[in-house]
């Protein structure tokens, strides 16, 4: 099993960054994939960044080039550096965590065979 603790979401101004950081604990060694997702209650959930274990990433149009996805291995954390923000950045932010078995093909940034959820943190950005 695998336990993920999001912190660091809040109130940010338009233009502002904010650091969402994701702790992983239980059998991190079984996991392959990390996504950073959003949602709100009009469009649902939205994949915002991924990064494999080869460091691979890959992020969303809406936020590539402001946000950052990234890992520290030593202290088993998922970070989310978010800059020059916007309102439309305002949503409920979650890490979740794919195992290797469950990698089966490119899903892309969908939420598919992520068993592993973090609680969400919420993230505010006023203009």
């Amino acid at each position: 099993q695998v336990q993920l603790v999001e912190s660091g979401g809040g109130s940010a101004q338009s233009g502002g960054s904010l650091r969402l950081s994701c702790a992983a604990s239980g059998a991190t060694s079984s996991l392959d994939t990390f996504t950073w997702f959003r949602r709100t209650p009009e469009q649902g959930y939205e994949g915002v960044a991924r990064l494999d274990r080869n460091g691979r990433t890959r992020y969303a149009d809406s936020v590539s080039g402001r946000f950052t996805i990234s890992l520290d291995k030593a202290k088993n954390t998922l970070y989310l550096q978010m800059n020059n923000l916007a309102p439309e950045d305002t949503a409920t932010y979650y890490c979740a965590a794919r195992p290797a078995r469950l990698e089966r093909r490119d899903y892309g940034l969908t939420p598919t065979n992520y068993p592993y959820w973090g609680q969400g943190t919420q993230v505010t950005v006023s203009s």
